[in-house]
């Protein structure tokens, strides 16, 4: 899968795309939402994975922006640190899944998995 990681820390960013790069996927890297964003106006990957604490602009203000232009892109959100109420709106935005962080490596497999196997079912209908 093509995704794209947005990640403030560079040495966690490294280690993920990585351990992504191991599994076979192209993992383009951004440090902030902002640069996420303009990212995505001229990219799209099949997935974005994104860390909910950036500086400046927040994981959940960049997810509230991708889902106004591309309701249907995989989110995966990342996080050691959000509290229950940005969690709660990361859901009601319709973010794929939430892992939290130090469990990122063990449990990303699974859930690009399923964001796999949604594509195939939307593909098919």
């Amino acid at each position: 899968m093509k995704l794209l990681l947005v990640e403030d820390d560079v040495r966690v960013a490294q280690v993920l795309a990585e351990a992504f790069g191991a599994d076979g996927h192209e993992t383009s890297i951004r440090y902030t939402g902002e640069d996420a964003l303009a990212y995505l106006t001229r990219e799209r990957p099949d997935a974005v994975v994104l860390d909910v604490r950036l500086p400046a602009m927040n994981g959940v203000a960049v997810l509230r922006q991708i889902r106004s232009t591309d309701p249907g892109l995989p989110v995966i959100i990342m996080t050691g640190l959000a509290t229950p109420g940005e969690i709660a709106e990361a859901r009601r935005l319709g973010v794929t899944e939430i892992i939290e962080k130090p469990e990122v490596l063990k449990r990303f497999s699974e859930a690009l998995a399923r964001v796999a196997s949604r594509g195939r079912l939307q593909d098919a209908t």
